[in-house]
């Protein structure tokens, strides 16, 4: 059973109607402080349901029923250390980027160190952002692929064609309404785009309840139920090595979440689009609320799965599916009933396009404020500036498509792909910004040999296992703490060298 007509309708009605939502809500720009700002008055809870939608929308609605599927419900354990970091960004963080009135978390460091340290910092978040978001494309694309291996129309197309073609069609909508509406656009297109797909989830999550043997207990699911995972291995380095641990989760959990939304521009130009210090404050601390209530929320579809497919392996032959990014989309595709499947399907759609969106508008706000208009537009008027800020939008987008299609012929977990990633040069970044806030003596020189110090530490410790062939020296959820030490460490020792 795929997706009916009625489905296709819906889906296909849905997808124009976030389209036009996140055109016209972002209003008229006549400046490219509107157009990558909002204009500075956004609701504080708009921004809050937006940095969710950002942040969590592909990953949580495709991957993280797949790895509870697979594992247990140990990454919940990281949500833990997601809150206390936010609470840290807003009394820390906020306060230096809203009294300076900045666009950009990067021109704090421009105002600390100097423009090299800026330009360095924007620099390696874009490649950072187009790495980590390639990825996220692709699992947007996920369920739409399968939806075209239902399709007679496609039944002759590779796999690999098929993924092709739906990471395109995803990002063509999501460019439409970026570049017409903005950051403003994009906010308001995330606030009903988590509404409906948390409602879909909870459609789900129901219907699965109903397919529950009779017999069921949830204390059948034995391990399964695994929350907290207090093993501390065989030795120390065992123990930085094993996954989801409950002190690599809090104390990885909030430095991964101290540098994504303290110091990446994704997150960080949310909120600088609220009226004041405090709306931001609400926002962040808000958004951290929300993520554990989400990611509770996935992890318990991805366990109701298991009970559905009866545990069946992806590496079975007779699996239905053979990647765990695939159990919650077939489940919805092919035994969900018509019309609520095409409501799921859409915002599901509509929810991992946030994220795209997002991104793109925070790849080229970057490019824009902190790498053209201080070397190439100091003299720009203001409808150039819009102008170069719309191309550098269309190009954001061109670069994530083809990154994603890099890809589509791996087996590993979407979510962990991406965050580690992101994890090899979060380090770097977050001791930068805390060399910056919190020691008065660093000098820019001194910041940079840190920064580049931290990103060479982390592409050596997730590399080299790699190319090497053997265990790897930590899990990816220390990797920030590493990092962020390492580039603290070499800051201050250069600075008592002076």
């Amino acid at each position: 059973m795929g997706i009916s007509l009625v489905d296709g309708i819906i889906i296909v009605v849905y997808l124009i109607i976030v389209a036009l939502i996140g055109s016209l809500s972002g209003g008229r720009q006549k400046s490219v402080k509107d157009y990558f700002m909002g204009g500075s008055n956004v609701p504080w809870w708009a921004v809050a349901f937006s940095i969710v939608a950002a942040e969590t929308s592909s990953l949580t609605f495709i991957s993280i029923p797949g790895l509870a599927y697979l594992t247990n419900l140990n990454f919940l354990q990281l949500t833990l250390g997601y809150l206390i970091a936010r609470i840290i960004i807003a009394i820390l963080f906020l306060p230096a980027y809203k009294k300076g009135g900045l666009v950009t978390a990067y021109a704090f460091l421009e105002e600390r160190f100097g423009f090299r340290t800026r330009r360095y910092a924007s620099s390696v978040f874009l490649l950072t952002r187009i790495a980590a978001d390639g990825v996220r494309l692709f699992s947007t694309a996920i369920p739409l692929a399968i939806i075209f291996k239902t399709s007679l129309f496609f039944q002759n197309w590779s796999t690999f064609n098929i993924y092709l073609i739906s990471i395109i069609i995803i990002a063509a909508v999501s460019l439409i309404y970026t570049y017409t509406g903005g950051v403003k656009g994009v906010i308001w297109a995330d606030v009903l785009q988590m509404t409906i797909y948390i409602g879909g989830a909870l459609m789900a999550l129901i219907i699965l309840l109903g397919h529950l043997p009779p017999d069921f207990t949830v204390i059948s699911l034995g391990d399964k139920l695994n929350l907290f995972n207090f093993n501390f291995g065989d030795s120390i380095a065992d123990f930085f090595r094993k996954p989801y641990t409950f002190w690599g989760s809090l104390i990885g959990g909030a430095f991964l979440s101290l540098a994504s939304h303290g110091t990446d521009q994704l997150i960080v130009q949310r909120l600088l689009t609220t009226r004041t210090l405090k709306d931001s404050q609400k926002a962040i601390v808000t958004s951290g609320v929300i993520v554990m209530f989400q990611f509770a929320l996935f992890l318990a579809v991805g366990l109701l799965l298991y009970v559905f497919y009866k545990g069946v392996l992806i590496t079975d032959p007779s699996a239905p599916f053979h990647k765990a990014d695939e159990i919650f989309p077939f489940f919805i595709i092919h035994h969900l009933p018509v019309g609520i499947k095409g409501i799921i399907v859409a915002g599901l759609f509509a929810a991992a396009m946030s994220t795209l969106a997002g991104s793109i508008s925070s790849l080229s706000s970057s490019a824009m404020f902190d790498l053209y208009k201080p070397i190439f537009g100091k003299n720009s008027s203001q409808k150039q500036e819009l102008f170069v800020s719309r191309v550098f939008t269309i190009v954001a987008a061109l670069i994530l498509t083809l990154t994603a299609f890099i890809f589509i012929q791996l087996n590993q977990s979407v979510v962990e792909i991406a965050l580690g990633i992101a994890s090899i040069t979060y380090g770097g970044l977050l001791g930068t910004f805390l060399l910056g806030l919190l020691s008065k003596n660093v000098s820019e020189k001194g910041a940079l040999i840190g920064f580049t110090a931290g990103i060479v530490v982390m592409l050596s410790v997730s590399l080299l296992p790699i190319l090497c062939n053997v265990t790897p020296i930590v899990h990816w959820t220390w990797y920030v703490a590493l990092g962020t030490v390492v580039t603290i460490s070499i800051g201050i020792f250069f600075k008592k060298q002076q």
